[in-house]
């Protein structure tokens, strides 16, 4: 129950989880049969005064039944003790399911209601961008930035999940439009893997960290402010690591609600396959994130609606 179970079959190792099982269940009735033989032969002696002396062919025998005894034991009650506890993952799981089609499910209504409706916004950033290209270029530049980003959040998110070079090119966009704001003020260093192929991962759920490395420690530091994010990929685990400077005065920021949200999300998402440390001490915060991404399918191509609505 508390070591085949969760290391073999959980996994789907059901080949190591039958070898396993046998040797515990060969494992157990040798045992059985050694405690029917010797033990309480001892304490028959002890307590009954009975001295019962079986010649070597006798023992063998009383083994050999001990034996069979055993395993059929062993089969019986870990049988029924796994039945008992897969039973019980089963539905913790269905229980989690269950709560994730809610929340998605609210989601799915709170934006309804804020939505706005994407070829009007798009058509509005176009013209703005149109009149901006010739009197800031800088601004033109950030408007484009939010429209992909925009474009990313009405389109590609409506998956359960997404290909990890667009999740990441998003969050870059995102920190370059942050950077506009600060100028040389702010040091900024990314390091993002460069093959990402055959990955996928939950959209958005590493926009709340960042996002809270600008409110909580950027906009906060009145002298030079930075941030710094690296991304590894290695066979099939993506490994995080996000620091940013931070004023003394400020209240720490473990406890938020971007962050609460992200720990519910990857609980519900990654059940088992996550780490998440965060470190915040005086002027530092540190986030690192350890995650076992999905294998990435085939997904559909972008409707024409929406290539125009974006071009």
């Amino acid at each position: 129950m508390y070591f085949v179970v969760p290391r073999f079959v959980l996994k789907g190792l059901y080949l190591k989880a039958a070898v396993a099982v046998l040797c515990l269940i060969v494992t157990t009735g040798i045992i059985s049969a050694f405690i029917g033989i010797y033990a309480v032969q001892f304490f028959r002696e002890i307590l009954l005064g009975d001295v019962i002396t079986f010649p070597r062919h006798i023992n063998e025998i009383n083994f050999f039944l001990g034996l069979l005894g055993g395993l059929r034991g062993g089969i019986t009650i870990g049988g029924i003790a796994a039945a008992i506890k897969l039973t019980k993952h089963w539905y913790a799981k269905e229980q989690r399911n269950h709560q994730l089609q809610q929340e998605n499910i609210t989601s799915e209504l709170q934006l309804l209601k804020a939505q706005v409706h994407p070829h009007f916004l798009f058509n509005t950033l176009n013209t703005i961008y149109s009149y901006t290209q010739l009197i800031a270029p800088d601004a033109s530049k950030m408007i484009m930035g939010l429209s992909q980003l925009l474009r990313y959040m009405l389109y590609e998110c409506k998956e359960a999940f997404v290909p990890l070079s667009k999740e990441l090119a998003m969050l870059k966009e995102y920190m370059q439009l942050e950077q506009s704001r600060y100028g040389d003020r702010l040091d900024m260093s990314i390091e993002l893997p460069d093959d990402t192929e055959g990955h996928q991962i939950a959209p958005l759920l590493l926009l709340p960290l960042v996002e809270n490395c600008f409110k909580h420690g950027t906009s906060q530091v009145l002298e030079q402010p930075w941030i710094n994010l690296q991304v590894q990929l290695h066979k099939g685990c993506m490994k995080m690591k996000l620091m940013n400077v931070k004023h003394p005065d400020t209240e720490p920021s473990i406890g938020g609600i971007g962050l609460e949200n992200v720990r519910k999300r990857l609980e519900l998402l990654y059940p088992g396959k996550y780490e998440l440390h965060l470190v915040d001490e005086e002027d530092l915060f540190v986030v690192n994130l350890k995650l076992e991404l999905h294998p990435s399918t085939t997904t559909k191509s972008s409707s024409p609606n929406t290539k125009l609505a974006y071009a």
